[in-house]
């Protein structure tokens, strides 16, 4: 009776974990595309490319602008620690509401600045990541 007992736990637990895996598998991909948008914004200002910064923007974000130059513009003037960031390190992807990630990042500007960033990122009906906000505050402790 035990060994089938044990079997049993033994089958159920299986089958658990591939309803699991899957949707874990899910969240990690969506969270390396997420991480993906970021970085591909971020190495696009490096190369002052505003047509590639601008298309991982949100379609909200990209609605508030009258085209690429004018928003890489805006990040150069108000986001410039993004805008040239001589490093940078994401610390965590989290998920935030039904079809939203949000991730954190540590970057330094190119001042040698340290900051910290919060992006707040939504999946679009295409499956694409696209980001809908950042908040850039000094680190804690840069007196710089």
């Amino acid at each position: 009776m035990r060994t089938v007992l044990s079997l049993l736990i033994a089958c159920f637990c299986l089958f658990s974990l591939e309803w699991v895996s899957p949707a874990r598998a899910a969240d990690d991909a969506a969270k390396s595309e997420a991480r993906a948008t970021v970085e591909r914004q971020i190495e696009a200002f490096r190369k002052d490319d505003a047509a590639t910064a601008y298309a991982q923007a949100a379609p909200s974000i990209q609605g508030m602008f009258a085209s690429p130059e004018t928003f890489i513009e805006m990040v150069r003037k108000g986001y410039a620690a993004v805008y040239r960031a001589r490093s940078f390190s994401i610390d965590r992807v989290e998920e935030s509401g039904e079809d939203g990630l949000t991730l954190g990042m540590k970057l330094q500007d190119e001042n040698g600045v340290d900051w910290m960033a919060l992006y707040s990122l939504e999946k679009q009906n295409d499956g694409a990541w696209r980001i809908n906000g950042c908040r850039l505050v000094k680190a804690p402790g840069d007196n710089a």
